[in-house]
């Protein structure tokens, strides 16, 4: 009779359940061994100017929307020349046909450029510098925060991610509205902690820490890991030790350890194949309509494409789009691929 075999999440499918949105995801480790004879992505041309003249970002160049940039020497913030939302929408009216539903929104869209060089991704650059960025994102959520019931704050790096400009750059969305995602969050954060008290988030920390395989920088005030529930390949959670709902609570202190561990995971990031590593991130903090909120943990999502190396990505398509999110490689093993790549960035190496 043939010995029954234990089920081991390192070997057999299995799904995984995500705590903030409340969605399942696939698991497929087994699959890691299959060979790749699919799309694979051009590499790009690494080697930019600290400036470039025909660059819409660079300091005293042109824009698109007609307008010229000033001699920025830090952090320059400018209201997006194509908005995806404007301020001035009309609010009565809408949709109510049936079936059909439509409801006008207002908002506002801003571009962060991180430094006036065009060569300088965050992993690029020094702690100080990321820690400008840092104030500067906190700054835009005060700012927009008192007018607007969401502000996302988001970065899209590296073409395949698709970033119109290589010119290192955030945006900042905000919204009269809290959109899918964030909303999901609320809910399920919200039902954790009249349940048992106390945030998601924090607990869910505290359990990471206690295992540590998926935990990739900490220090003493954040912590990077690869989610127990990612859906992308190298996904990252980063989270604050303490409780925290907004950027803008955060003291001084934590803000320039918050500017360390960006740059020693995103170093990580470019390391592992020694590339300008492509990614979308972005904070999600508490709403900012009045509401209670003491359920909400303060955390930003990074989701990077890359699966195989610099020119293998990882698409959302098939059975992702019609059915729901599948990944092979585990978190565990990505987290451990991560923690084992040089700590200082790969072009200080040669």
């Amino acid at each position: 009779m043939k010995a029954e075999t234990l089920f081991s999440p390192e070997l057999h499918p299995h799904r995984r359940y995500n705590q903030l949105t409340g969605e399942w995801i696939l698991v497929s480790p087994h699959r890691t061994q299959r060979p790749w004879q699919g799309q694979r992505e051009s590499a790009g041309n690494e080697q930019r100017p600290a400036y470039d003249p025909t660059c819409y970002l660079c300091p005293g160049n042109k824009r698109a929307g007609d307008h010229t940039n000033p001699q920025y020497k830090d952090t320059f913030v400018f209201q997006n020349d194509f908005s995806a939302l404007l301020p001035d929408t009309p609010l009565t009216g809408g949709v109510e046909e049936g079936l059909l539903h439509a409801e006008p929104v207002q908002g506002l869209c801003r571009v962060i450029c991180f430094s006036p060089r065009h060569d300088l991704t965050l992993p690029e650059m020094s702690v100080e510098q990321i820690g400008r960025v840092v104030d500067v994102w906190a700054e835009q959520i005060k700012d927009l925060g008192p007018r607007y019931k969401w502000v996302q704050v988001f970065e899209n790096k590296g073409a395949v991610m698709g970033c119109s400009n290589p010119h290192p750059h955030g945006q900042v969305w905000a919204s009269s509205f809290l959109p899918r995602i964030p909303d999901q969050e609320n809910t399920n954060q919200q039902q954790y902690f009249q349940k048992h008290g106390r945030p998601l988030l924090s607990d869910y920390l505290a359990q990471e820490l206690e295992r540590k395989l998926r935990v990739i920088e900490a220090n003493q005030h954040w912590v990077m890991l690869v989610p127990y529930w990612a859906t992308w390949p190298f996904e990252f959670l980063l989270l604050p030790r303490r409780h925290v709902k907004r950027l803008p609570e955060l003291t001084a202190e934590e803000r320039a350890s918050l500017a360390e561990i960006l740059q020693r995971s995103l170093i990580r990031y470019d390391n592992l194949f020694e590339t300008s590593f492509p990614y979308s991130m972005g904070w999600h903090g508490a709403p900012n309509d009045g509401g209670d909120y003491e359920h909400w943990q303060l955390h930003a999502h990074f989701y990077p494409p890359l699966l195989r190396s610099a020119t293998v990505k990882k698409f959302m398509v098939g059975y992702e789009m019609l059915a729901e999110s599948q990944r092979d490689l585990t978190a565990e093993q990505a987290a451990q691929r991560l923690r084992e790549v040089p700590e200082v960035h790969y072009k200080q190496l040669g």
